[in-house]
């Protein structure tokens, strides 16, 4: 969609949200008005009554019957001392006045509520659409440099194997940094592609009872090099015969992306270790994967899952796309799991656990009773 595209949304919202306010204005003005009419109506209906009154003293100094002046002014009450208004006359109009008053005040305030309410609502949406802006421009300039990092390392490592005649030691080196630029371009593609599949719900899950301790083995042993290389120390400790009801596609890509997650927390450290733990707490399948990385403020715990999301509380610079846990919360959702982060602070490492459905039928280990 081109900026101009985008801009016609944005300029309707301001539209409708100046429109809107300016019905507001016109709601308050007219709340006021009607107000100052009903309190003028009463004001000029109580002058008129008391020109009868007036009226009524002047025909009795004149010396007219009572009776005929009571029956030519009926709202006129006469009493040894002259003439007034009656009671009951004043009584009503000032219910009156209330009566409209009040009229006007639920009428009024239901069409200032519901207007306050467009208001908030489209602010919000104009407030949603530029965070979003934001974000979705500081994911194009992230992915961008991320693109351009390992295609300069691959132009570089290509350049030197078609100008330069190097050892099958240096080849295999050259070659092997290569793959790793290549799996790393390959890993942002796939994680924004899986994004977008996610996004717009064409993922079709299954539930089938996998072995989570197998799972765990495979994904570690992919990164096993990697790691050592990082001094990385990754243990499992996951309990056997554990089975969760997941989609083992999904599975390994949640793994990958909490593994890949607390690799990148650990590295700027300098080295450190991740350990996978997994129990079985009466029908639930909980696997815990604990890092000694660089951690997050505790108020960062919601928010590392939102899309787009790039934490870096320890200053390091690390490869991402912001939208790892944004996958694995996703798919934890859509195969009825849950996923939730906790940290004691920044450079206290971080701990991310998950939580399936045991699937029917599998082991039942005593029950596990320490804090999770």
């Amino acid at each position: 969609m081109t900026p101009r595209a985008n801009r016609v949304p944005r300029i309707l919202q301001i539209t409708v949200m100046a429109l809107v306010a300016v019905c507001t204005v016109q709601v308050c003005w007219w709340l006021y008005d009607e107000h100052h009419y009903a309190v003028e109506k009463v004001t000029q209906l109580q002058s008129a009554y008391a020109q009868q009154a007036a009226a009524a003293r002047t025909l009795l100094a004149a010396g007219v019957p009572v009776k005929r002046v009571q029956a030519l002014l009926p709202l006129v009450q006469l009493t040894p001392d002259g003439a007034r208004i009656k009671p009951a006359v004043e009584h009503a109009l000032l219910a009156q006045e209330h009566l409209r008053i009040v009229q006007f005040a639920w009428e009024g305030g239901f069409f200032l509520l519901a207007l306050v309410a467009c208001i908030v609502v489209i602010a919000r949406a104009l407030r949603a659409e530029a965070l979003a802006m934001i974000e979705q421009d500081n994911f194009l300039a992230m992915v961008s440099h991320q693109f351009k990092t390992p295609l300069a390392s691959l132009q570089l490592s290509l350049e030197t194997l078609t100008m330069r005649t190097l050892s099958d030691e240096q080849t295999r080196s050259l070659t092997d940094r290569m793959l790793m630029d290549v799996a790393r371009m390959e890993g942002m593609v796939s994680r924004i592609l899986e994004s977008a599949r996610l996004d717009r719900g064409r993922v079709e899950l299954q539930h089938e009872p996998v072995d989570l301790a197998g799972a765990v083995r495979r994904t570690t042993a992919a990164v096993e090099e990697r790691a050592a290389q990082a001094h990385i120390a990754i243990r499992t400790e996951v309990d056997p015969g554990l089975e969760v009801l997941a989609d083992p596609m999904a599975l390994d890509v949640i793994l990958r992306n909490l593994l890949d997650n607390a690799l990148a927390a650990v590295v700027p450290m300098g080295g450190g270790s991740i350990v996978f733990s997994g129990r079985r707490i009466a029908d639930t399948i909980e696997l815990a994967v604990r890092d000694s990385g660089v951690g997050f403020k505790s108020t960062d715990a919601t928010r590392l899952f939102e899309k787009f999301r790039r934490l870096q509380p320890g200053g390091g610079s690390y490869h991402g796309t912001g939208l790892g846990l944004y996958i694995v919360q996703r798919l934890m959702h859509l195969m009825g799991g849950r996923v939730s982060a906790e940290s004691a602070g920044i450079g206290h490492g971080a701990r991310f656990v998950l939580r399936w459905p045991a699937a029917p039928g599998g082991e039942q280990p005593a029950l596990d009773v320490h804090p999770s």
